[in-house]
């Protein structure tokens, strides 16, 4: 029997989802601290953050082999433990080699809860068999809002260790409750690559689902390259371009996340009314638009303004591509696809500060709206395939 619409198992999800955001959260409000603490410059500090995404990166294939011989839901307890239990660890750090190690073990964490997690939540979509996969990224943009705001809360309150250390305590927490609820709930049938096509035609059918995945993957890409653009550049392009005042630009960034959490809120519904296809290219279009404003205007409310829409358009592309995926190909489709969307939250940062070197960082945020009209259109390819 179907779960309810907000049974247990898609409440334990939810939760699990929030503080995964949550922690990541957590850490990055703290980089600044542990930076000083580590003596180290803009090009070393780079070097060790770059450890936290090679973990990722490592782990994400492993993972979905892991899925799918132990199932998605034991996996994704065990990474968020291992998750929260690295979150202390960067406080703990007293040279940049020690903090490249630890970092290399917090992506994996990172990396393998992010797997785990959206290949079960694939599993329960298809159970419920509602487009839900939206709200379940919610709470995990819900989460990084309320880890930025209590770290915050927290910055002058209690050091870089303690901080980070009632994080993961409370990670550790979350994890027990809504792990405990979500094993024993009644398992979701996992999702395997549909074999029908090899069946009938008697051709393998493996490469045509990597095709599709890997054109999924790349929407995913796209629109990573794109968030990861926006939040290493947003307050600087406020500040220096469009001269707003610190507080005017935070508030600017602030804007942008709150949109993309409400849109994901309303992606389920919008996925039924609309359907998945033109939710995506309506989304695309609505982020390249707004992005083109905001990299644009003249004034920081347009600008603002720009980017609220770019949080709305972008917010559903990535939790949709992701659980195409996992549809298509299972657990390991949602691995392939994560890792190359995590690949594009790596690259879009460093290629917009290349390019804002070379022509200006207004020109460059442009490249954030080709990215955007590229995961509007991908989904319609894979469609028609």
């Amino acid at each position: 029997m179907a779960d309810s619409p907000w049974g247990p198992a898609r409440l334990a999800l939810t939760a699990i989802f929030a503080v995964d955001g949550f922690l990541f959260a957590a850490w990055v409000v703290r980089i600044p601290n542990v930076r000083s603490q580590v003596s180290a410059s803009h090009s070393t500090l780079g070097l060790a953050l770059l450890c936290l995404s090679i973990g990722a990166v490592l782990t994400m294939p492993v993972v979905g082999r892991l899925c799918l011989r132990y199932g998605s839901r034991p996996v994704t307890v065990g990474s968020l433990t291992l998750l929260s239990l690295a979150v202390p660890l960067p406080a703990h750090a007293h040279s940049v080699f020690s903090l490249g190690g630890v970092l290399l073990l917090f992506g994996a964490g990172y990396g393998g809860a992010n797997v785990a997690m959206n290949s079960a939540a694939v599993d329960l979509v298809a159970q419920l068999r509602r487009p839900v996969m939206p709200s379940f990224h919610a709470g995990y943009s819900l989460g990084g809002l309320l880890g930025a705001g209590f770290g915050g809360l927290l910055a002058d309150r209690l050091t870089t260790a303690w901080a980070l250390a009632l994080c993961g305590l409370l990670g550790l927490a979350v994890t027990a409750g809504a792990g405990l609820a979500l094993l024993r709930s009644p398992a979701a049938p996992m999702v395997v690559p549909d074999r029908s096509a090899e069946e009938a035609t008697g051709r393998p059918a493996a490469g045509r689902v990597r095709v599709l995945v890997v054109l999924l993957g790349l929407t995913a890409l796209c629109t990573a390259y794109g968030e990861g653009a926006i939040a290493d550049w947003t307050t600087l392009h406020l500040t220096d371009d469009v001269h707003a005042s610190a507080g005017t630009a935070a508030a600017g960034y602030a804007a942008y996340a709150f949109a993309m959490t409400s849109g994901r809120v309303g992606g389920t519904w919008l996925s039924i009314r609309l359907g998945q296809n033109r939710l995506m290219l309506l989304g695309g279009l609505t982020a390249a638009v707004g992005m083109l404003i905001a990299a644009l205007a003249p004034a920081a409310p347009l600008a603002i303004g720009g980017f609220v829409l770019v949080g709305l358009g972008l917010a559903n592309l990535f939790p949709l591509a992701i659980a195409r995926a996992g549809t298509t190909g299972g657990p390991q489709g949602v691995a392939l696809a994560s890792t190359l969307g995590y690949g594009g939250m790596l690259i879009g940062p460093v290629v917009i500060g290349f390019l804002a070197d070379a022509v200006g960082l207004p020109l460059a945020l442009t490249t954030v709206a080709l990215a955007a009209i590229t995961a509007a259109l991908l989904p319609l390819a894979v469609g028609r395939r």
